[in-house]
């Protein structure tokens, strides 16, 4: 006769005897019988209270000769020699997947069956394994019953804190056979070893894009529901990963938990840091390979590798006009705008991009730092000392495409570009007299509003426009920068000597100039 079997009228797990049965039953009504007598903690199981004493006595009498790892008792010691020798006994009969634990084959089963018999009484979720439901409703008491002895961090979940502490003595147990790099946690490894398999085994069912993580197809999905689960509990700002709102949560906070060994500046964000490190080692990772000229950030490597494609993806809605990066289109877009965000601490002056406002803030300061090693000229900036260079070397490397024409400066070359254009973005708020240059409308406002800005130090006579305070000061240095290449008479204006010129070429000055110059002057 065959034997005969007691069934679970829960589960439906059958059991040779029925004190088994008894015991398993308590499982499901939560029946802990068997308690300890050291710490008070309750089993539902005898063996699994036996198993629980051997951690008070601290007595692992079961060593492992590769790693001199040392186990309580005999279940462990096998589970674990098995990672050695990569040993794996237990297959599954669907997909063939093999594993070294018949437990973790168990678990492995419900993914083909889809059975999740353990469901969260808060949110619905279900889960395969009673232990992963545990875990999960920590997530809803918040309860984090794991802390490091060292820094007071505590965890949710013991596996955490375990590669928590790793920070800490800086071990790293799990390495590549195909590379020997080491990590810290196994679920590292596991995901470093797809760069080589270049195994992507999850797919988007949307558009097909394969993962070879999990999480990073459930994120990616995320893109296409347009989902943001996660939600600031400050300003009620939603992200789509947790991993934002964190970095996000961080602006309030203020917190920097990053820092810098070398000068001890904080950062927010590891990645920042890791920039910021290549200031120091002057460490440039990303190459053009056009040009090979190398940068520390791939973004930029990006934006400069459209100079040589001349791509420009990012357009103003207003006027068309494209760029080839994102952030000189927010610059221009306040050109239309006039948004001027931001302002200056000493005078209240506002700026529309923040490289003007710092540039503007050494006019309060008068520093100097970078200096011309040929004539000495200091400077508030660095850029500015390069455009000054190119005064002694005669480089022009930026030339016009239609006329040829070549310049020191780009900003000189787009001015001109907009005398074959005949472009003129800027415009009077009072006159409608539009200008190319906003240096022009700017001293063309003035008209308006008979400013003077600028005062002679020595008499206080005020002028309108820089060009015309110089001028003016050589009236009482009596400086004459400007020679005749005949008779090297000098002069203290330009337009004096033009028009001495003429006395040698016996050329009549165009009478419209005159004029035009004659109404200038009267104008200022």
């Amino acid at each position: 006769m065959g034997a005969k079997f007691l069934t679970c009228d829960v589960c439906s797990k059958k059991f040779s005897r029925k004190s088994h049965l008894k015991q398993h039953y308590g499982t499901h009504v939560n029946e802990k019988p068997f308690s300890c007598d050291i710490c008070g903690k309750k089993f539902s199981w005898r063996n699994s209270l036996n198993s629980h004493y051997l951690t008070h006595k601290i007595e692992k009498p079961l060593p492992c000769d590769i790693c001199n790892k040392q186990f309580s008792h005999k279940l462990s010691f096998l589970t674990h020699f098995r990672n050695h020798g990569k040993e794996k006994p237990y297959s599954c009969d669907i997909c063939n997947k093999q594993f070294s634990q018949k437990g973790n084959l168990k678990v492995h089963l419900q993914t083909h069956t889809n059975d999740k018999a353990y469901s969260c009484d808060v949110c619905g979720k279900q889960f395969h394994r009673k232990s992963n439901l545990n875990v999960h409703f920590r997530t809803h008491t918040n309860e984090k019953p794991y802390s490091c002895d060292v820094c007071n961090n505590t965890f949710s979940q013991k596996g955490a804190l375990n590669a928590h502490f790793r920070t800490h003595t800086n071990e790293k147990p799990f390495s590549c056979d195909v590379c020997g790099k080491e990590f810290s946690q196994k679920r590292h490894l596991k995901v470093h070893f797809w760069i080589h398999s270049n195994e992507k085994p999850f797919s988007c069912d949307v558009c097909n894009k394969q993962f070879s993580r999990k999480d990073w197809l459930n994120k990616h999905h995320r893109t296409h529901t347009k989902e943001k689960p996660f939600s600031c509990d400050v300003c009620n700002k939603q992200f789509s990963q947790k991993y934002d709102l964190n970095i996000h949560f961080r602006k309030h906070t203020n917190e920097k938990p990053f820092s810098c060994v070398i000068c001890n500046k904080q950062f927010s964000l590891k990645c920042i840091l890791n920039v910021h490190l290549r200031t120091h080692t002057n460490e440039k990772p990303y190459s053009c390979d056009v040009c090979n000229k190398a940068f520390s950030q791939r973004h930029c490597l990006n934006e400069h590798y459209r100079t040589h494609t001349n791509k420009k993806p990012y357009s103003c809605d207003v006027c068309n006009k494209q760029f080839s990066q994102k952030h000189h289109l927010y610059t221009h877009i306040r050109t239309h705008t006039n948004e001027k965000p931001y302002s200056c601490d000493v005078c209240n002056k506002r700026f529309s991009q923040k490289c003007t406002l710092n540039r503007h803030f050494l006019t309060h300061t008068n520093e100097k730092s970078y200096s011309c090693n040929v004539c000495n000229k200091r400077f508030s900036q660095k850029c500015d000392l390069f455009k000054h260079y190119r005064i002694h070397t005669n480089e022009k490397p930026y030339f016009c495409n239609v006329c040829n024409k070549k310049f020191s400066q780009k900003n000189t070359l787009n001015i001109h570009l907009r005398t074959h254009t005949n472009e003129k973005p800027f415009s009077c708020d009072v006159c409608k007299v539009r200008f190319s240059q906003k240096c022009t409308l700017n001293r063309h406002l003035r008209t308006h509003t008979n400013e003077k800005p600028y005062s002679c130090d020595v008499c206080n006579r005020q002028f309108s426009r820089t060009d015309k305070l110089n001028e003016h000061f050589r009236t009482h240095t009596n400086e004459k920068p400007y020679s005749c290449d005949v008779c090297n008479k000098q002069f203290s204006r330009k337009n004096k000597l033009n028009k001495h010129f003429h006395s040698h070429t016996n050329e009549k000055p165009n009478c419209f100039v005159s004029v035009a110059k004659k109404f200038m002057k009267n104008v200022i």
